[in-house]
């Protein structure tokens, strides 16, 4: 379309340069050298005459609507409902189920225990006990072994030593040395925590949680604490699921933990606090959820559990310092809260709506998914099923405004390099000639044009279908290979409305003419490639096309081709429905005659107005035409 309005525009201003005009569908060019207008004979429609003159405006007020085919379906239908049930199931549920009407917010939380945030149990414990500042013996590990000072080195502490190097190397124990460091004597050694639990009896310990959580955009805040609040409950999931007093035994119970196990090694425990809230009056509910969980690997190898050093220092009476160092080991409780508060939006609303009525489209591309798994399978063809696929995907060809508007500016440049030129077009169908003299140079376009030509539609009388062709025929357009285009649509709903009981004085005349055509037989000259009997001879392969693909009598010989397309009275009727002032006794009345009846013939085969540029007219009717019309 870009391509044919920039050739519009050009072809303007050269007109307006060259004396070039468009005067009934015709192309009237002015010559310099002799100043007389030079007639091309390119007939084209009122739409490129507006394209060449106008420079290819369009209406920005024209509206495009999609098309749909409809047709009768039981398996369709159902299927297209059963579709729409499932979604408005799951569009209702998920509405109502997840509040998807209300407008969100986050909490913003705060929590206190009886002892703080984050509380941490003691279970186990080991003790070093009497420790003093002085000389010792480092603790046995890989660099601390020796067997001479020199493996020892004065002033240096490794990351695992208890303290600094004095240089020297002394006895461990009988059997091993170490290095000598200046630390708290005797050292800490690593060793397992005592098994069973130091602590075990904390399984019975309970703790108080108090949690406020607070909604901003709803300026609301509420805390876990009701009223009402019992002191003397005890958490159960069951019984009391939303008392705030919990037992230890029985979180650890709830994280699927054992007491007894944990608490040799410690570990890390979350107790997490969900807050799903409705704000609405009318379906208010804004009440915690408890979950545990252990947060630690349990199944670690490298410091598994949980555990912390401390010490208690004392002054002895000689002034000197003493501690007693502790490593306990115990189980750390982390409160985790999170959540959403929800009210009713109007815009939450209607967006959730507008965002799901995209669904229903499912149904469409279901089906569709079907027709297109159907069309690319080669087995189980369904007639109706084809029908509906020729009918939904139509093949679009090159309208012939472009290719005709294509043929404009090779005559300018004719008129502008002195060559002769000649055009020459039949509307209803099948050849559009060029000849050129004294040419040297082919424009680009050229190459556009035949391209374009390649394209013809074929439709024989014992074939459902019209018979698209891409590729020019080799040896003969009877025997090209082509694609099914699609089924004949019905253009004349009544054709019978062409022919009325009104007298005609040339009626008995014409029955008289069109009779041997009803009685014809196969002529004796027949070409090889005919298959009817009628068709006449000639070398033009585009021009060798039968009525039928297989041996049988030729569609001349038919009834409706008699009054459809070689009836006088039928022709002329055509004719005064386009122009009804036209003068059908004029000396061009034979041309108009054939012509029309070439158009009635394209009508009735292929259906379509449209495919007039493309439809090629088979040898026997053409020869049957010019027959029948009056000299």
């Amino acid at each position: 379309m870009v391509l044919v309005c920039v050739i519009g525009m050009v072809v303007s201003l050269w007109r307006k340069a060259r004396g070039i005009c468009v005067e009934n569908g015709a192309l009237l060019v002015e010559k310099d050298s002799t100043n007389q207008l030079q007639l091309l004979e390119i007939s084209f429609s009122k739409e490129v005459s507006a394209m060449v003159s106008c420079g290819c405006l369009k209406d920005p007020f024209h509206y495009d609507s999609p098309k749909s085919i409809r047709f009768r379906s039981v398996g369709c239908v159902c299927a297209k409902w059963f579709i729409y049930v499932v979604i408005a199931i799951y569009v209702c549920y998920t509405l109502i189920a997840h509040r998807r009407y209300q407008e969100k917010e986050e909490v913003t939380s705060s929590v206190r225990t009886s002892s703080r945030d984050s509380f941490f149990v003691m279970t186990n414990v080991i003790q070093t006990e009497n420790q003093l500042q002085s000389r010792c013996p480092e603790a046995p590990f890989a660099k601390a072994i020796c067997s001479t000072d020199k493996s020892c080195e004065k002033g240096s502490a490794d990351i695992h030593s208890n303290g600094v190097q004095t240089g020297r190397c002394v006895q461990y124990n009988a059997t091993l040395k170490t290095c000598e460091i200046k630390a708290w004597c005797p050292v800490s050694t690593e060793e397992d925590p005592p098994v069973p639990a130091v602590l075990r009896s904390s399984e019975d310990f309970t703790v108080l949680i108090k949690n406020n959580v607070h909604f901003p955009k709803f300026n609301y805040t509420v805390q876990n604490i009701s009223p009402n609040f019992n002191s003397s409950c005890t958490f159960n999931k069951i019984t009391s699921p939303l008392c705030p007093i919990f037992r230890l035994g029985d979180i650890l119970q709830e994280a699927k933990e054992n007491f007894s196990e944990v608490a040799v090694k410690g570990g890390v425990i979350a107790i997490e606090i969900k807050w799903d809230c409705n704000l609405d009056s009318w379906s208010y509910y804004c009440s915690p959820e408890y979950g545990f969980r252990r947060l630690d690997g349990k199944t670690r190898t490298q410091y598994p559990g949980f555990s912390f050093r401390f010490a208690r220092h004392y002054r002895l009476l000689n002034g000197k310092e003493q501690r007693t160092l502790f490593r306990a080991y115990g189980i750390r409780f982390d409160i985790l809260v999170f959540g959403t508060g929800g009210k009713f939006g109007t815009v939450e609303l209607f967006t959730y709506i507008g965002s799901t009525i995209t669904y229903f489209g499912l149904a469409f591309t279901a089906i569709e998914i079907f027709f297109f798994l159907y069309n690319c399978s080669c087995c189980c063809k369904i007639p109706f099923c084809d029908n509906i696929i020729r009918k939904k995907y139509e093949t679009v060809l090159e309208p012939k405004q472009l290719c005709l508007s294509l043929l404009l500016p090779m005559s300018l440049l004719s008129q502008i390099l002195g060559y002769s030129y000649s055009c020459s077009t039949q509307l209803q169908g099948t050849v559009v000639g060029i000849q050129t003299a004294k040419l040297c140079y082919i424009p680009s376009f050229l190459v556009l044009i035949s391209s374009a030509l390649q394209v013809m539609l074929v439709s024989y009388v014992d074939k459902p279908h019209v018979i698209l062709i891409k590729k020019p025929p080799k040896t003969s357009l009877q025997y090209a290979e082509g694609s099914i285009f699609e089924n004949h649509p019905v253009k004349f709903s009544d054709p019978c409305s062409f022919f009325t009981e009104e007298p005609s004085e040339n009626h008995d005349t014409e029955n008289s003419q069109l009779s041997w055509l009803m009685q014809s037989t196969r002529s004796p000259e027949c070409p090889r490639w005919c298959c009817c009997g009628q068709c006449n001879l000639t070398q033009k392969s585009h021009e060798q096309l039968c009525c039928r693909s297989t041996d049988g009598p030729c569609i001349t010989t038919t009834y409706w081709f008699k009054k459809l397309v070689l009836s006088r009275e039928t022709l002329n009727k055509a004719l005064l429905y386009e122009d009804p002032f036209l003068d059908l006794k004029g000396d061009n009345t034979r041309n108009q005659l054939r012509h029309a009846a070439y158009k009635q013939y394209v009508h009735w085969r292929f259906g379509s107005s449209e495919l007039e540029d493309r439809a090629v007219i088979p040898s026997c009717c053409r020869g049957a035409t010019p027959a029948a019309l009056p000299g």
